[in-house]
């Protein structure tokens, strides 16, 4: 700090807190201790003892007791219309920061990556819902790229994501887990083949994949790299609907969350083919802002997730 910059006051250790102050009003209301106490919700005795720890904090006498009641002196007059300004002021601190929350907590914006927007939040904003009927929540969905850079931009509260790690500028915390499966039309080869892929013929076999920027293509890049890395893909698509589409049409086989796969896994419009010797694992998160905590609605939903995984 520069040498002719002030140092901020600090609030003096005789300023009472706001609960001494509120007592001493509620003794000006009814001219009795007794009464007062009784008002603010304390003991005589309790009241007693945070009067005379106020006197001495201050070092003025505020009231003179008598049996009669309790009366303010002059000093106490004083201190008394100062408290009233504190704590009128306290009250629309109080007021003007529940209106912060109110806001806060009338929208939740999420950011989720695909496979997670498209198969696992549905359940949890039901949820939330119940909880908090009054908040208007909206979903935009996109790669785990994208979710960090609404994020980070500040157009979204919280964020979902698939892939190998954290988003850099992002803390998080692991919801779920989540398996990749190679899959094919029951047309293709692979779908009567009796032994398992190896990574190497996965790797040189050109696939439909998701875009580059996706939590599944990361997982994949990472997990074939030592194998030769992935060939050039036979199709790049943006979505996960669009990936299944081209493999149930026998373009060629692909890779994509089991989690996605449920429905065309029962009814074998796409056949699962084994891989062996490589680990097609991944953790699902959920991501916010490095240092902001999830708070109201947010916190919320985060707590579900949990509560479900």
């Amino acid at each position: 700090m520069p040498k002719d910059t002030p140092t901020p006051a600090l609030l003096s250790h005789r300023v009472p807190d706001l609960g001494a102050l509120e007592l001493l009003l509620a003794v000006a209301r009814h001219g009795s201790l007794g009464r007062a106490a009784r008002d603010v919700g304390i003991t005589q005795p309790a009241a007693s003892s945070r009067i005379r720890s106020m006197e001495r904090q201050l070092g003025v006498a505020l009231l003179d007791r008598s049996p009669r009641g309790s009366r303010l002196t002059d000093a106490g007059a004083l201190v008394t219309d100062w408290a009233r300004r504190i704590v009128e002021a306290a009250e629309a601190f109080d007021v003007g920061a529940q209106a912060l929350r109110d806001r806060r907590d009338s929208r939740l914006r999420v950011a989720a990556s695909m496979t997670i927007a498209e198969y696992l939040l549905p359940g949890w904003l039901i949820a939330l819902r119940a909880e908090r009927p009054d908040t208007a929540v909206s979903l935009l969905a996109g790669n785990s790229a994208a979710v960090a850079g609404r994020l980070l931009a500040g157009e979204a509260d919280l964020g979902f994501v698939e892939g190998l790690s954290i988003p850099e500028g992002l803390d998080g915390t692991v919801i779920a887990h989540d398996r990749l499966v190679v899959v094919v039309a029951p047309s293709h080869a692979w779908a009567r083949r009796r032994t398992p892929l190896t990574p190497q013929e996965l790797a040189a076999t050109p696939l439909i994949l998701r875009e580059r920027g996706s939590g599944t293509r990361q997982v994949l890049d990472a997990a074939l790299a030592v194998h030769g890395g992935l060939a050039q893909p036979l199709l790049e698509l943006s979505s996960t609907t669009a990936v299944k589409g081209a493999a149930e049409s026998g373009a060629g086989p692909c890779v994509l969350s089991e989690l996605a796969l449920g429905e065309e896994l029962s009814s074998r419009r796409l056949v699962k083919t084994p891989v062996a010797g490589v680990r097609l694992r991944r953790q699902l998160r959920a991501v916010w802002p490095s240092g902001h905590r999830p708070t109201g609605p947010a916190r919320d939903l985060l707590a579900l997730t949990a509560r479900e995984a």
